[in-house]
């Protein structure tokens, strides 16, 4: 390894071949912490959680890193600047799962850059600022229901009443944090000071088809979308299939089918815009009932809130008109509510900068997909790195893949990111 480090450019290309090998070997060692055989599932405070954690901790520490274990369980390695105690700029992601997962959401963010760190120490390289990689230890809601609780830790809001959730087998997040030697009366001690922070950058694979499509590495995520969301119960009038006229029926299935029908067309053509209707089904109905009953689902969600917003009360509204037409009830229940955050764009320009440095084409993009930075957008300005995954961009799934190549890119720019690093302060112009 040589002392001195090179700037990013496409000829250095093969010098971070090390780094993508590493990143890759790695999500296949991590993906070996899982919950269950055969699958990958890793699930807040399970046996393979906290294995994956001790990995993380091994290999942190072995690039050079002090590290520690907040009250949440997240895992933060600390790689020092040039002075102890200099403001840090913090990246990371998230280290459990979906069920059934793939090997990079969210591992991609901490392994990326534990690799590039791996490096600077090699190198003896430091800056004038700490960086800080936060394994987060909760973001998919899997076990206790409740989404972002790592990085909400980190942000200094947590919601407390969600100790009390339950998991699939009765027991509650506190009970199960108590019993892993995490004290939930101290979670407000893992928040971070926003005077110590800098910026949280995440680097993320896409999770869509977008750069995949386009034919690009690396994408600068312009904004997390925000997300509305209901559960929806359609209450018509069970009636026999061979004797209820067609224009007397009160069809819940059919009237909750037009409401999805109409979620597509309201969603169509409006760029970063998309509705969906991801559950849907028709309690204890039979082939030849008239379905009384049906439960679905909505999901709404947009770059801007304005654009959500108005989409989510043009549903509402046609919702009330399929109601008065067909002669069916709806009772309609908001389950989640959460604004769309914007990635800072002085961040953005420096990621675009670094993509551009290593000569390739920036593409900005808004992420559908909700994330940790949300959560810390709270204590400090965030951005967000896209790297490109194939299988026409599928995630959450066994089949979720990323190449070697693009692990190099992405390294590749996030090292020119941090060596060029330009902290902001409001009191500049």
């Amino acid at each position: 390894m040589p002392s001195k480090m090179h700037s990013c450019t496409p000829t250095d290309l093969p010098s971070f071949a090390d780094c993508a090998a590493q990143i890759m070997d790695r999500a296949d060692v991590l993906a070996q912490h899982s919950d269950v055989p055969d699958m990958l599932t890793r699930t807040y405070l399970t046996p393979a959680h906290h294995n994956a954690a001790a990995q993380l901790a091994d290999w942190m520490c072995a690039a050079g890193m002090s590290v520690r274990r907040d009250a949440a369980g997240n895992v933060i390695g600390r790689y020092e600047g040039l002075t102890a105690r200099a403001p840090a700029l913090l990246t990371g992601s998230h280290f459990d799962t979906v069920r059934n997962a793939g090997k990079y959401d969210g591992n991609l963010g901490i392994l990326l850059p534990l690799a590039c760190v791996a490096r600077w120490h090699a190198a003896g390289r430091r800056f004038p600022f700490a960086i800080e990689i936060i394994g987060f230890a909760e973001e998919e809601g899997v076990r206790f229901k409740a989404t972002l609780l790592g990085s909400r830790a980190a942000a200094g809001s947590f919601d407390m009443a969600v100790l009390d959730n339950l998991d699939d087998s009765g027991l509650s997040m506190r009970e199960v944090m108590q019993a892993s030697g995490f004290h939930p009366a101290g979670l407000a001690k893992a928040a971070y000071d926003p005077a110590s922070v800098l910026a949280f950058v995440e680097m993320h694979i896409e999770q869509g088809p977008v750069l995949l499509n386009e034919e690009l590495a690396l994408g600068v995520v312009t904004a997390i979308s925000g997300a509305t969301r209901f559960m929806v119960e359609a209450e018509g009038l069970a009636g026999h299939a061979g004797t209820a006229p067609m224009g007397l029926r009160r069809d819940a299935a059919m009237a909750a089918a037009e409401v999805g029908l109409y979620i597509e067309k309201r969603c169509q053509g409006i760029p970063g815009l998309v509705g969906t209707v991801g559950q849907f089904t028709v309690p204890n109905g039979a082939t030849n009932v008239v379905p009384g009953k049906a439960v679905f689902s909505i999901d709404i969600r947009a770059e801007q809130d304005a654009v959500r917003e108005q989409a989510v009360a043009d549903v509402l509204a046609e919702i009330e008109r399929i109601a008065d037409r067909r002669r069916v009830q709806f009772a309609v229940r908001k389950t989640h509510d959460a604004p769309s955050v914007p990635c800072a764009p002085w961040l953005q320009q420096q990621v675009a900068s670094a993509i551009q440095h290593c000569e390739l084409p920036v593409r900005h993009l808004p992420s559908g997909a909700g994330h940790d930075a949300m959560a810390m957008a709270a204590i400090t300005d965030v951005a967000m790195l896209f790297v490109r995954c194939g299988n026409g961009g599928i995630s959450h799934h066994p089949d979720e893949i990323m190449t070697a190549e693009d692990a190099a890119l992405a390294a590749q720019a996030f090292t020119y990111f941090a060596e060029h690093f330009t902290a902001h302060f409001p009191t500049e112009e």
